[in-house]
């Protein structure tokens, strides 16, 4: 039986992350800007479900001001439909909540039904279209999620509590 987790992304984590995206994507970001949210970007969070310690899926978000607006979530092909892509967006969401921030927002393809069906299970709904958003010309779905679960500060990994004197 293997075992599967679910946590932060690291450094460790970029090579096996960007491996799912360039399986997944037709314009798949590079190792770099993965390295680069890890390592560099203060908005950026990446949750990653990993079985036996390799990395099988992942969630990115961005924390601008109260909104967490997702980046991009992806399970290796050879896990799809297996439960991980709701567990990683499941997750973030609660990231998300733990973060302070008050909503959701992504983008979506028009074609891609098997997500949005996801996030409509999860409480997104649809609020508008961005034109021409994807290489190919396809339109995104623009969706939120306007109510998030019960926020738990304590949870936050990247909350500074100052210190009692």
């Amino acid at each position: 039986m293997s075992s599967i987790t679910m946590g932060l992304m690291t450094v460790a984590d970029v090579d096996a992350v960007h491996a799912i995206e360039t399986a997944c994507f037709k314009t798949p970001w590079s190792k770099k800007s993965f390295y680069d949210e890890v390592t560099q970007n203060a908005c950026a969070r990446y949750m990653v479900v990993r079985e036996d310690g390799e990395a099988i899926a992942y969630a990115g978000v961005w924390f601008v001001l109260d909104e967490g607006h997702i980046t991009n979530i992806a399970v290796r092909p050879d896990r799809r439909g297996m439960g991980y892509g709701e567990m990683v967006t499941r997750g973030m969401i609660q990231l998300a909540a733990d973060s302070g921030m008050n909503w959701m927002t992504l983008e979506v393809r028009r074609s891609n039904t098997a997500a949005q069906n996801l996030y409509h299970k999860l409480g997104f709904i649809d609020v508008g279209y961005r034109k021409r958003y994807y290489e190919n010309s396809e339109d995104a779905l623009i969706m939120a999620l306007e109510h998030l679960p019960e926020g738990h500060p304590e949870n936050d990994p990247f909350l500074v509590a100052e210190e009692d004197d």
